[in-house]
């Protein structure tokens, strides 16, 4: 599994015009899963988006987690971060998994992430997505759980 996650002072997804979605402070994951992943993989990269320490302590490091503020966690399925775009001008994406085995991993992402954080919102599965969001930093970080 790939995350591509960003801190925000917000961050909200649309679909059709209505909001799916929404956190203030937190992180933003685009999450997308790979042929093969399973539950390693989500356990893994749970661990990674909860504890990872992107947010500032009493002196300015990144030195606390999502875990330790309690901001808020906007899962977006993204199957094009799994692309393979190591040659041509045209990705291809048999690097990412099937649409339903995509669903399946990543629905347990976030019945697990439902289960440890309390601020847990989504983007929805397959659909044409808006994502607005304010990049506090900007901070960004890419995560794999292999």
């Amino acid at each position: 599994m790939i995350a591509l996650i960003q801190r925000v002072g917000e961050a909200r997804v649309e679909v059709d015009g209505a909001v799916v979605g929404a956190i203030d402070a937190g992180l933003l994951a685009f999450v997308a899963v790979q042929p093969g992943d399973g539950e390693a993989q989500v356990q893994r990269l749970l661990e990674r988006l909860l504890g990872y320490r992107v947010f500032a302590d009493a002196q300015g490091r990144m030195n606390r987690s999502l875990a330790d503020t309690g901001g808020g966690l906007l899962l977006v399925s993204q199957f094009t971060l799994a692309a393979d775009t190591r040659s041509g001008t045209r990705p291809g994406f048999s690097t990412a998994a099937a649409p339903a085995e995509a669903e399946r991993w990543f629905a347990r992402l976030v019945e697990l992430s439902t289960l440890r954080h309390a601020r847990v919102e989504t983007g929805r599965f397959g659909a044409h997505m808006k994502v607005h969001l304010v990049n506090d930093g900007p901070v960004t970080f890419w995560l794999e759980a292999r």
